[in-house]
């Protein structure tokens, strides 16, 4: 019994939401349909293509200023290398003023107030 309430209300679904059987269009015929015509195509013109030149013969010159003489990669690389450059130099400060603070007592730090008494 159930078994067949889920079948007869599937079918009710698939009918409503399902693609249609083309049954309602299958009575109604147009009692004189004009056979269709071919739509003219229109006439080709010849057209005269400019002769073709070559752009190296053209008169104007490139101006040397307004190009970038190096590609935007190779710059990128080298800004990165002298900002590596550079951290390595503050490395260098830092370890020297720490081999000095440790292994000579030097304070390097007198720009601190109140601080020259401790070192």
């Amino acid at each position: 019994m159930t078994v067949s309430i889920i079948h007869a209300l599937l079918r009710r679904i698939l009918d409503v939401c399902g693609p249609g059987t083309g049954r309602r269009r299958a009575g109604r015929r147009s009692a004189a349909v004009a056979p269709a015509r071919m739509p003219e195509r229109p006439r080709l013109v010849a057209v005269r293509l400019p002769a073709p030149r070559s752009p190296y013969g053209l008169p104007e010159f490139l101006d040397g200023a307004a190009t970038a003489p190096v590609r935007p990669y190779v710059l990128a690389v080298e800004r990165v290398h002298r900002e590596r450059e550079r951290e390595q130099a503050r490395q260098t400060r830092r370890r020297v003023a720490l081999v000095l603070a440790a292994d000579f007592g030097i304070d390097l730090d007198r720009h601190v107030i109140g601080a020259e008494g401790v070192a």
